[in-house]
């Protein structure tokens, strides 16, 4: 669908990975894929019309607070086997634009209540997936990002396990910074996982992403578990690397 000569002015767009919530949904969360002074583009399942007016609420774990928005559907991207489907959201009124511009002023940034200091021993992240081809990609995501914003000066481990139960041994036995998990794997799958991590008290409060090719009521029910962003395979490097960065709190 033609997305407009309007969207080709709006400035860059920066990928933003923030939870976004419509206020008919009682408890679904959606995610952006990324955002601009102009308007937002939302992964989502839903439909939707264009020219319609949409409202939604921004946030994210530790970085944002809500942050409430209203636009207009400028173009509609159908579901595809190489991306989820997804609605751009013209934002025209002068305050949203305004709020669209704080976040994007300060990217990577938390609030001040919620900041701390990087770990003097660095970052470990479990990812949880028995893909063998999925796990190369997020190890080069990782990589990316040790060379690159962490320019080498700030450790960051990688260990994976193959299912929900192999990880739960590794996170009782170490420290993890973040968790990336698949929700359909055997043994013990991320659902039962995520639910898990929640329950423990010496673990309940690692940041979990959960990367999944499930629809809806997959998004839904990980989202009710405690995961802190769901992102719908398949999923793009940007996507990935903006995610770690915002739950580890990396500019």
């Amino acid at each position: 669908m033609n997305r407009g000569s309007d969207d080709q002015r709006e400035g860059p767009r920066v990928p933003l990975v923030l939870r976004v919530r419509f206020p008919d949904q009682a408890r679904m969360t959606e995610v952006t894929e990324n955002l601009s002074r102009g308007g937002i583009f939302v992964q989502t399942d839903r439909l939707f019309t264009v020219g319609e007016s949409v409202g939604l609420a921004l946030s994210f774990p530790g970085l944002l607070d809500p942050v409430e928005v209203v636009g207009t559907v400028a173009w509609v991207r159908p579901v595809s086997p190489e991306a989820p489907g997804g609605v751009g959201i013209r934002v025209l009124q002068a305050e949203d634009r305004q709020r669209l511009g704080e976040i994007l002023s300060a990217p990577g940034q938390t609030r001040a209540s919620d900041r701390t200091a990087v770990p003097a021993e660095g970052y470990r992240v479990l990812i949880v997936e028995d893909n063998p081809h999925i796990i190369e990609m997020y190890s080069y995501v990782l990589k990316k990002l040790a060379s690159g914003e962490l320019a080498g000066k700030v450790p960051l481990e990688v260990h994976f396990s193959p299912d929900g139960h192999h990880a739960l041994q590794a996170l009782r036995s170490s420290r993890f910074s973040l968790v990336m998990t698949d929700l359909y794997m055997p043994v013990m799958d991320g659902f039962a996982l995520i639910e898990r991590i929640r329950a423990e008290e010496a673990l309940k409060s690692i940041p979990v992403v959960a990367i999944s090719a499930g629809g809806p009521e997959a998004r839904e029910r990980a989202m009710q578990l405690g995961v802190d962003i769901y992102l719908r395979k398949p999923v793009r490097f940007q996507e990935v690397l903006e995610t770690v960065k915002q739950l580890l709190h990396i500019p």
